[in-house]
C-alpha cells in the first residue's frame, strides 16, 4: 500500500476508535431520502428500509462504512430520481431496449473479460463504471481523461484499491471499464450488490421472497435513460443474473444469453478471497469461515440454476451459447466470432481490429497468474465441494 493511501487508512483507523456514533450522519432510511431529495417508489423504500435493518443488525462498520455508507445511498436515490424524473420524456421511453445480450456464469469464470471484449464494438453499448455513480451519455468518441465525471471516479477507485490491498489485481478496472448490472439495480435497493460489502443475511431473505422484477424493470428504465433515444445493442454482464433470471425473461423476453464456464473448484477460493478484500474497508466483524459457507451455499445453488436455466422451454436454443473459460482465454476473438455467428450478428472489420487490440494491449482482461488461494482458510472441503458440483462439472466442464 503507497503511502497517502496506508496514512488514509490509518486515519480511518483512528476515527473508527474515537468518533462517537452521535457525531455520525444518520443513516435511517428516512433521513437518507430527505438528505437526497427524492421520492423513491414504494418498493425502492421498502428495499432502503430492509437493507439498513440488515445492515445495522448483522454488519459492524468501520468509520469508512459508515461514511460510505451514507455518500453511497444519498447517490443511489439521486441517480434513481434522474431516471424516473427522465420517464417523462417520451424520445426516451418509446425506444425499447431490443434483445439485450446477457453474459452469466460463475464468478472468477472469465465473464468481465469477454464483457471488456465486447465493449470494443462500437455496435454494442455496455453500462460503464461512471454511468452507473453519474448516470449520463456516452457518445462514440468520449475520452475518459477529458471528461471530468471519468476522472472523479478513476480517483475514487483509486482510493478504494488503496483501502482495499489486492483488490486492483484482483479485479483491474476503471472508469470507463464496463460494469455489472448489480451496480444499476442498487438504485433501487434490490441488488445482491449489497451483500458484496456488508453482511446482510435478512436483506438476502427479504429479496429472494421479494423478487427481482421491479429492480429489472427499474434496470430497463436505466439502459433507455443511458442509450438517450438511440436503439443500442446492449451487452450485459453479472454473475448475479444466475438469481434473476426469471425476472430477466419477464423484462426483457427477447434476452439472449452467453453462459461462461469454469472449474467451480479451481475459482471458489478466489471468490472468498476477493469477497474477504472487498468487505474489509467497510467491516470490523469478518469471518472468514462464514464468508467460505456463504460462497460455496451460494454457487452450489448458483450451478444448479445454470443447469436448470439450460432445460428451459421459453428459452430456445439460438438464444444462447455457453463457452468455456479456457476457450475464452486462449483464443478470445474466436470465441467472440462464435457468440456473433450464434446470434446472427456481424463482427464489422473495425471492432475485430479494436478487440484485437485489447487482447494485445491486456490478455487475459489484464489479469496477472490466478493465485492459489487455499479453500482451507475459508473452511471450505474441495471433496464436499466436488461432491455438490458434480452434476454441473459433468454437463459444462468435461
Amino acid at each position: 500500500m503507497r503511502w497517502p493511501y496506508r496514512a488514509l487508512s490509518t486515519a480511518f483507523g483512528v476515527a473508527d476508535a474515537v468518533v462517537p456514533k452521535a457525531l455520525l450522519p444518520c443513516t435511517s432510511p428516512d433521513a437518507l431520502i430527505d438528505a437526497a431529495g427524492t421520492n423513491p417508489a414504494p418498493s425502492a423504500r421498502e428495499g432502503l428500509r430492509q437493507l439498513i435493518t440488515a445492515i445495522d443488525a448483522d454488519s459492524k462498520l468501520t468509520f469508512f462504512g459508515k461514511v460510505s455508507l451514507r455518500w453511497d445511498m444519498i447517490r443511489l436515490l439521486r441517480n434513481a430520481q434522474k431516471v424516473e424524473d427522465a420517464q417523462r420524456n417520451e424520445s426516451i421511453t418509446t425506444v425499447p431496449v431490443q434483445a439485450p445480450i446477457f453474459i452469466l456464469g460463475l464468478p472468477r469464470s472469465g465473464t468481465t473479460f469477454l464483457h471488456s471484449l465486447l465493449a470494443e464494438d462500437h455496435d454494442n453499448q455496455v453500462p460503464r463504471n461512471w454511468q452507473t455513480i453519474y448516470p449520463g451519455q456516452r457518445p462514440n468518441d468520449f475520452d475518459p481523461q477529458a471528461d471530468p465525471r471519468a476522472r472523479t471516479v478513476d480517483k475514487q477507485l483509486k482510493m478504494f484499491a488503496g483501502l482495499a490491498p489486492g483488490f486492483a489485481g484482483m479485479h483491474p478496472i476503471t472508469a470507463d471499464s464496463p460494469q455489472e448490472c448489480s451496480e444499476i439495480t442498487a438504485h433501487v435497493f434490490q441488488s445482491l450488490r449489497f451483500d458484496t460489502t456488508f453482511r446482510v443475511p435478512s436483506y438476502l431473505h427479504w429479496l429472494e421472497v421479494h423478487g427481482h422484477r421491479e429492480a429489472f424493470e427499474f434496470h430497463k428504465r436505466f439502459l433507455q435513460y443511458l442509450q438517450a433515444g438511440v436503439p443500442s445493442r446492449w451487452v450485459l454482464k453479472c454473475p448475479d443474473h444466475t438469481f434473476s433470471l426469471d425476472a430477466i425473461l419477464e423484462v426483457y423476453p427477447d434476452a439472449r444469453f452467453v453462459v461462461v464456464h469454469r472449474d467451480p473448484i479451481a475459482v471458489l477460493g478466489s471468490v472468498a478471497h476477493l469477497t474477504e478484500v472487498l468487505r474489509k474497508p467497510f467491516l470490523n466483524n469478518i469471518d472468514p469461515a462464514e464468508i467460505g459457507a456463504q460462497v460455496g451455499s451460494r454457487w452450489i445453488e448458483g450451478a444448479n440454476l445454470l443447469l436448470d436455466f439450460d432445460r428451459r422451454p421459453d428459452v430456445a436454443p439460438a438464444r444462447k451459447i455457453h463457452l468455456h473459460y479456457e476457450e475464452l482465454t486462449l483464443a478470445p476473438l474466436a470465441a467472440i466470432e462464435r457468440v456473433y455467428r450464434q446470434f446472427g450478428l456481424e463482427l464489422r472489420k473495425q471492432a475485430v481490429a479494436a478487440i484485437s487490440e485489447k487482447i494485445s494491449a491486456r490478455p487475459r482482461g489484464g489479469y496477472g497468474k490466478h493465485a492459489s488461494y487455499s479453500l482451507e482458510t475459508f473452511m471450505l472441503s474441495a471433496q464436499n465441494l466436488q461432491a455438490q458440483f458434480a452434476p454441473y462439472v459433468r454437463q459444462y466442464c468435461r
